[in-house]
């Protein structure tokens, strides 16, 4: 995966689509939650976007300066960068291993994010949108120092959990400060926390909720899913208040004041994470060469930038910071592209249990990437994304549809047609001759399908999508069973090569369509039908004339070229490896041996 993506150079009139992805704390490796309710949606719909023709731009980078990054620091012994360096590194490899493809996959410990939060920082403060006041802050007895809020647990007061972190309850999502627990205790040492008065620097969001209730009312919002839509209002219906956005640590962007109680302190992180956004836009523009370009799809003063959309792809825990505290922070700073679709995603749970990193009970990237292949990774994945519900990894699941699905519905069908095509053929496509009315019904259900595809990928619908592409693969199956050209060639040699153009035909319509799902094996289709690697990559999406834009889904249709008759296919080899069923049992086993407290 590189930094940079060069075929984002400077663009003109096409649609302008910003991909942000939630900054992952850089404590601990991804496991498959992580990945199929936000990163990997974020790669789907970003290459769908890229297909289309839309001027893309996806960036996101590791969160460097939470509490879960020095508490871990703090247990090992180690400094913070220490920890960032090894994690951070481990998501390059797992998004490379799974080819997830960003733009900029930065850092918030560069120089350029710690200027330009410390710039948001100055102006909010300048426009009157920032005070100072004291605060209650959480003093650890024990250690003699205060402590950030998740260095707190205790008791939810809204839903009784017991485990509720001194900022946010992870049970019923509530946003708390740590005063509000109930016996709380320090996460190091268990120690007992009190509380004592801290001066501190506020986001008066009182001060920008007309702003921001103008701004969420005043546009449809009817595709944001329903949870995004319920974690928002029940956040505005409570009133907005001040927001301390510093802390006491020493660990993250230095308060740009040039007062001596503000010298040990730092901007708090939930602060600076979501500028990250924005300031690694500005890093991938200087890194391309073009200090500017950022502006494509942030400057609202420029009427096309104006006209771009962000999407924000993170998990539920994340949705108030995305709805309500981004958006206020771009309205005091004025002048930048506010947040128009924020897909959220559920819980994953694994073997019907809430997933533990501290029991270790999971799933994690960096070991099951190097035992399967990734396009099975990503299919079962986005299979059971935690769109609108929470969802749950079976390991006896993942073998049975990889199987039944990606290998019988898809794969078996790749290998079918072009096996028998290569070896009765010639190597070559077929002439097809006239057409008759079933093959025309085929492509007509091909553009059906597509039409369905492309709409519910463009409303973030992407497990759905995978599943509309899937079941057309289905149609072409059965199409196949009827017309059986592994028959017709015995008496009619015509008939089977008309009906393996149509499949071959149906086979390139449904390599784009899983090219956003399946790109690995979406390529190695693309070689097999015997198209060049540079011939627009795997295909396609847009039907527009040249300079033309894209405003609704009606506009796409099945614009790749149709796979033309005489052209050299290449051997065709199997897309995807059958698992054996006892892989179940072994991964089982290997869950419940590594995890603590089993």
């Amino acid at each position: 995966m590189s930094a940079t993506t060069a075929a984002n150079s400077p663009a003109t009139d096409r649609d302008r689509i910003l991909v942000c992805v939630a900054w992952p704390y850089a404590n601990g490796p991804f496991h498959v939650g992580h990945v199929s309710g936000v990163y990997l949606p974020a790669d789907i719909f970003a290459r769908f976007s890229r297909a289309r023709g839309a001027d893309v731009l996806m960036v996101s980078g590791s969160d460097c300066h939470g509490a879960p990054i020095t508490i871990r620091a703090e247990r090992e012994g180690v400094t913070p960068l220490a920890i960032v360096e090894r994690y951070h590194a481990q998501f390059l490899h797992t998004f490379d291993r799974l080819g997830i493809d960003f733009d900029l996959f930065t850092k918030t410990y560069t120089e350029n994010h710690y200027a330009v939060t410390q710039e948001i920082f100055l102006s909010l403060l300048e426009a009157g949108y920032l005070y100072r006041d004291r605060m209650t802050g959480s003093y650890s007895e024990t250690q003699g120092r205060f402590l950030p809020d998740r260095y707190v647990e205790g008791i939810c007061p809204n839903c009784g959990y017991a485990r509720a972190r001194g900022d946010q309850c992870d049970n019923c999502g509530t946003l708390l400060d740590p005063e509000q627990l109930g016996s709380p205790y320090s996460v190091l040492d268990g120690g007992p926390i009190t509380f004592r008065e801290t001066e501190h620097v506020f986001l008066d969001l009182g001060k920008l909720e007309p702003a921001l209730r103008s701004w969420l009312d005043g546009a449809d919002r009817s595709h944001w899913r329903a949870n995004t839509v319920a974690f928002t209002r029940n956040w505005l219906r409570e009133g907005l208040h001040g927001r301390a956005i510093t802390r006491d640590l020493d660990w993250g962007v230095p308060v740009p004041l040039p007062d001596e109680v503000f010298k040990d302190k730092r901007i708090y992180v939930w602060f600076d994470a979501v500028i990250g956004y924005l300031s690694a836009s500005k890093e991938w523009a200087s890194l391309v060469g073009d200090p500017d370009a950022w502006r494509r799809w942030w400057d609202e003063t420029d009427p096309a930038a104006a006209a771009a959309r962000s999407y924000y792809f993170l998990g539920k825990d994340n949705i108030p910071f995305h709805t309500i505290i981004w958006p206020a922070i771009l309205l005091g700073y004025g002048e930048q592209n506010l947040p128009y679709d924020v897909p959220a995603a559920e819980f994953m749970n694994l073997e019907g249990e809430q997933m533990s990193t501290s029991r270790n009970w999971a799933v994690w990237l960096p070991d099951i990437e190097e035992r399967y292949q990734p396009d099975a990774i990503r299919y079962y994945l986005t299979a059971l994304a935690p769109e609108t519900r929470d969802s749950n990894w079976s390991w006896g699941d993942f073998v049975t549809r990889i199987n039944s699905e990606l290998v019988a519905t898809w794969g078996n069908l790749v290998n079918r047609v072009l096996s028998f095509t290569y070896r009765n053929f010639d190597g070559r496509v077929p002439q097809p001759g006239e057409l008759t009315a079933r093959d025309h019904a085929l492509l007509a259900e091909r553009d059906a399908a597509f039409a369905r595809v492309t709409t519910l990928l463009e409303g973030v619908h992407l497990r759905d999508a995978l599943k509309e592409a899937l079941a057309f693969a289905g149609a072409v199956n059965r199409y196949l069973d009827e017309t059986a050209p592994w028959k017709a060639i015995k008496t009619d040699r015509e008939a089977a090569a008309r009906a393996l153009f149509v499949a071959i035909q149906a086979l390139n319509t449904l390599k784009v369509l899983t090219t956003p799902f399946l790109p690995f094996a979406a390529e190695r289709l693309h070689a097999m039908l015997g198209f060049d690697p540079g011939d627009e990559a795997t295909g396609t999406w847009s039907g527009r004339g040249a300079g033309g834009r894209i405003t609704t889904p009606a506009t796409a249709r099945w614009a790749i070229g149709p796979v033309p008759a005489g052209q050299p296919l290449l051997p065709p080899e199997p897309l995807f490896v059958k698992l054996d069923p006892k892989v179940a049992d072994e991964e089982l086993e290997r869950l419940r041996a590594a995890t603590v407290g089993e």
